[in-house]
């Protein structure tokens, strides 16, 4: 196989696995009842003037199911820490023992279970856009290759289109089991 051919193959393949790791962390964001510390990764401190990422502040961590616990590395930082909170309007709220800021995580109501896998499935279907769009870029590249001969383009345009088919089936699996943890009460 032309050396060409296979450098648009790979690129298109690191493409693919890119959407498909995006897709990943966006469903990480995506909370399906149970605790976590990834909950409050978007939370930002004000940390003497500067705007500081949590877990550079405190350390998260998740007792049970329900409850994440945020344990600041200085006392001073509590009411810092409790108002990025209530800032990144996550609809937490935080409760402040004077040692320790406590968030009890509500379980999901039926309709906001619903509305949780429509943003999976539209998330997933961002994904395979991504997926298709490499696609498309890959035929394009290999249309422009003058010295490979038809059969090798045509050869390489159904290697391409069985990569894309690939990973659209992995984009639905994950959505599939995101999907049944989120509708798991």
């Amino acid at each position: 196989m032309n050396e060409d051919i296979q450098f648009i193959l790979d690129s298109t393949k690191e493409s693919m696995d890119a959407a498909l790791k995006h897709l990943e962390k966006q469903f990480v964001n995506i909370r399906a009842g149970k605790a976590s510390p990834a909950m409050l990764g978007s939370v930002m401190v004000d940390y003497y003037g500067s705007q500081t990422p949590l877990n550079q502040v405190a350390n998260v961590n998740t007792p049970d199911g329900r409850t994440i616990t945020v344990q600041p590395w200085e006392k001073n930082m509590l009411q810092e820490i409790e108002r990025g909170i209530m800032y990144a309007n996550l609809g937490f709220n935080p409760m402040n023992n004077g040692d320790t800021i406590i968030i009890n995580v509500p379980p999901l109501t039926e309709e906001r279970r619903r509305d949780l896998a429509k943003q999976a499935k539209a998330e997933a279907e961002d994904a395979k856009i991504g997926i298709r769009s490499a696609r498309k870029d890959a035929n394009s590249e290999i249309k422009k290759l003058d010295d490979a001969s038809e059969d090798l383009q045509k050869n390489a345009e159904i290697d391409i289109q069985n990569l894309t088919d690939k990973y659209v089936k992995k984009v639905d699996d994950i959505l599939e089991v995101k999907e049944k943890e989120i509708m798991t009460v």
